[in-house]
């Protein structure tokens, strides 16, 4: 039979129609069975991605020549269906490139692809906008994920037929969400975490009833969590956390019986009681964290049979622990941190043992009864799990703020974190190389410092909680930023039996898990919060952008007290950043090194420069006192005549807004009351122009003095807003301190750091001498008499000028 003939034609044919049978791929002639549209599309795609291994001298749906390549995670597939035309013809179906690296922008080219139904590009480092001409694509599955992909999400998606899966996360995606999106009825799947998106959840995304997992965590959307989420009847998982959005939960959420996952955290907004979830009877992780949620624990979670997860950490939960939980048989993951849960500790998680893989952390909440013995037992985590601060009979670690029950003999403090013991500038950063983490409480071996870090890694159980670096770091030290330590959620770092006094902590980064190189594994983004003492120092902090690339090293230093011989310096994911960059339980916070240093002491024995501090604090002092003196004759004589009671008052009706803004701090009187047992007399320590001077304690167990202006005292609200203002203008470690004043009606209250000897004086000295200091106000000079014994102490000149001054 000649070539040419139709019966050879037709036997080609049949021969092409039994390849391209064998698992839909094709291999023949690639004229023949591709269109070749479709062949040029693919040729404008690898040129858009950057992709130079695909071989057009090869038919792209014979799975050779790099058409079809699968090797561990690199993925670079292209799935042909020859089964149309009786076989004659194919059409590209499945296109698979991930972790490939390529880099390029979104090629329109991929439209001309009219029979594809996946398109995955994850994990690359493909950059620029969403082709809006992608909203013609008839796919179901549209990836994107772990790119630098920027620009708004195009309306055009919303006309995207047969669309029911949208993964998008971890990309630089910006703006609102398109309303036009709430047009795709077929839509289940919805990821759009780790982008910039703003503005509030679209009301139409209400018509989404075929949403089964909805995830938009780390973006910055806002308003309230819509109620429309009733009419997500199939939703399995929901993941909102780290947004702006604002509680309470909606209590629609009831009817989502098919619910197995629920992430919602950091919200804002007003308290709320614990959501009904009891009739999502397959719930499997629950992680409702700082969320506000007060009341108590429902009994029905511990009734869940396939609760694996549950962490209601960080909110206001009271009350005890219900029993139950004893019995949870899943239960893998239990949170309970940072409550105020009370009654007694909880004895089943006394018998947990370490062959039940179960990992709990209790701590910092209120207990009051049934104590342990002992802070970390096996994998439960109980450290400062009790109300008091000084009942003796606890183990130190069990107590509110870890107190020393020896003399304070720290004063400063080096930590290498996640890594062996180095010596750096002749100090020695301390061994901290503990694997453990998820619910964990370590105590150094010579008990100078201590950690605490709770959470487990979402999508990576097996995680690690110290990252190492797998490159040569060309820094200064680098021994101190090979290893860090990581927590997927909270990281708490202590140093004990501290002397009180003012420090300089410094706080040691390097990003070593991410690169800088134009992989995918350089588009991963770590967020984090850092508290110092309570206080927020950083927020949204991401190493990377700090320090201007990763692998470099970026410091932080803060100035703080410490006053009860405890510092606390803790680590926080508020639910921001990647958390599947370069792969899934990739995030938190990451600390390379802490030293901390003594910058001023509250002790006997200061050095003159501190003298000198105090006798400017002193020398302040008696200034108030000379106005008060002054202003007593001139106020005494106006109204020699009046009542005293009504000059108290008169002198007192002036704008008490300036006052409230010259204070350092505004207390309210309810708390200087509950502080001074409503000033009881035996809190009295002594008496002066102003009025009586009470002993106080604030809710944080800060000891105070409180001066308390007298109903028969002629100051009024000038004399008192000079006081506040000279003794705020005057700030060290070792002067006496004003924490601040309270107003309320006739009440004028001052709040003084409690000086435990009485006397500034005194303290410095422990004898009497006498001395000179000349103060100068506003070109106004004034001798004082200072009592001191110290030899060779001259008279010293203070200029204090219109702007604080910090000595």
């Amino acid at each position: 039979m000649a070539r040419g003939g139709g019966g050879f034609r037709l036997l080609v044919l049949l021969l092409l129609g039994l390849a391209c049978s064998n698992g839909g791929r094709c291999s023949g002639a690639r004229a023949t069975l591709l269109p070749e549209q479709e062949v040029e599309a693919l040729k404008g795609i690898a040129t858009k991605l950057n992709k130079t291994d695909w071989d057009f001298s090869v038919d792209p749906c014979s799975a050779s020549g790099n058409w079809a390549n699968s090797t561990g995670f690199l993925i670079s597939n292209v799935t042909c269906d020859c089964s149309f035309k009786n076989n004659t013809e194919c059409h590209i179906v499945r296109l698979e490139l991930m972790r490939q690296n390529l880099s390029g922008v979104l090629p329109d080219e991929v439209v001309n692809l009219t029979y594809l139904r996946y398109l995955d590009l994850s994990r690359n480092f493909i950059q620029g906008p969403i082709p809006a001409s992608w909203g013609d694509l008839p796919v179901y599955n549209l990836s994107l994920q772990g790119n630098r992909i920027c620009g708004t999400l195009p309306k055009e998606l919303g006309r995207m037929p047969m669309l029911k899966s949208i993964q998008f996360e971890g990309n630089q995606i910006e703006g609102p969400i398109p309303p036009e999106l709430g047009n795709i009825s077929t839509l289940q799947r919805f990821f759009i975490s780790a982008n910039n998106i703003t503005g509030e959840l679209p009301s139409t995304f209400s018509r989404l009833a075929n949403m089964t997992d909805f995830r938009i965590d780390g973006n910055s959307i806002s308003g309230k969590i819509p109620s429309f989420i009733k009419n997500w009847q199939s939703v399995n998982r929901i993941d909102m956390q780290g947004t702006s959005m604002s509680g309470p939960i909606p209590p629609e959420i009831s009817l989502l019986k098919n619910l197995t996952e629920l992430r919602v955290t950091d919200l804002s907004g007003p308290s709320m009681k614990f959501p009904p979830l009891q009739n999502a009877l397959h719930l499997t992780e629950v992680v409702l964290r700082n969320c506000s949620i007060y009341g108590e624990i429902p009994y029905y979670l511990g009734q869940m049979l396939y609760l694996k997860v549950l962490d209601i950490s960080f909110n206001k939960l009271t009350g005890q622990v219900p029993v139950n939980f004893g019995g949870m048989v899943a239960l893998q993951y239990l949170y309970l941190t940072e409550n105020m849960l009370t009654g007694d500790f909880p004895s089943w998680m006394l018998k947990n043992k370490a062959s039940n893989k179960v990992n709990m952390d209790i701590s910092y909440n209120n207990f009051t009864g049934n104590p342990p013995s002992e802070c970390q037992q096996v994998n439960l985590n109980m450290v400062s799990t009790f109300s008091s601060s000084n009942d003796n009979s606890l183990q130190p670690c069990l107590r509110k703020r870890l107190p020393c029950t020896t003399r304070p003999h720290h004063s400063s403090l080096f930590i290498n974190c996640g890594g062996k013991s180095v010596s750096v500038n002749g100090n020695t950063y301390e061994d901290d190389s503990s694997q453990i983490g998820t619910s964990t409480f370590v105590l150094s071996d010579d008990k100078k410092w201590a950690y605490s870090s709770t959470g487990d890694f979402v999508g990576n159980e097996n995680g690690d909680y110290i990252a190492r670096n797998a490159s040569k770091l060309t820094l200064a030290y680098p021994e101190l930023y090979t290893e860090a330590r990581l927590s997927p959620l909270s990281l708490k770092y202590y140093g004990l039996c501290m002397e009180n006094g003012e420090y300089t902590v410094e706080l040691h980064f390097a990003e070593i898990v991410f690169t800088d190189d134009h992989t995918y594994s350089s588009n991963g983004k770590r967020v984090f919060d850092v508290f110092i003492q309570g206080s927020k120092v950083l927020e949204d902090f991401n190493i990377e952008d700090e320090a201007g690339s990763p692998h470099r090293e970026i410091n932080r230093i803060f100035t703080t007290n410490i006053t009860d011989n405890t510092l606390e310096i803790h680590f926080y994911w508020g639910g921001k950043g990647t958390t599947a960059i370069p792969y899934r339980g990739v995030y938190g916070p990451l600390i390379s090194a802490i030293s901390v240093t003594q910058t001023g002491r509250n002790h006997h024995g200061l050095s003159i420069g501190v003298v000198i501090a105090i006798v400017i604090g002193a020398a302040a002092f008696a200034i108030i006192l000379l106005l008060i003196a002054f202003y007593f004759k001139v106020f005494s004589r106006k109204n020699a005549k009046g009542n005293g009671k009504h000059s108290f008052y008169q002198g007192r009706k002036t704008n008490t807004s300036e006052l409230q803004t010259r204070a350092q701090y505004f207390f309210s009187l309810k708390e200087i009351e509950s502080a001074t047992k409503h000033f009881d007399p035996a809190n009295k320590i002594g008496e002066g122009g102003f009025g009586p001077v009470y002993k106080g304690t604030l809710p944080d167990g800060t000891i105070v003095a409180v001066k308390k202006l007298s109903s028969k005292s002629s100051q009024g609200n000038r004399e008192f807003l000079n006081e506040i203002g000279i003794i705020s203008a005057l700030r060290h470690p070792n002067l006496v301190r004003l924490f601040g004043c309270c107003i309320d009606g006739d009440q004028l209250l001052l709040i003084y750091e409690f000086l435990e000897n009485n006397s500034v004086g005194r303290a410095l000295f422990g004898k009497s001498c006498r001395a000179s200091v000349e103060i100068r106000l506003d070109n106004k000079v004034q001798h004082l008499p200072w009592n001191c014994e110290r030899p060779g102490l001259s008279p010293r000149r203070i200029y204090i000028k219109n702007r604080p001054q910090r000595y």
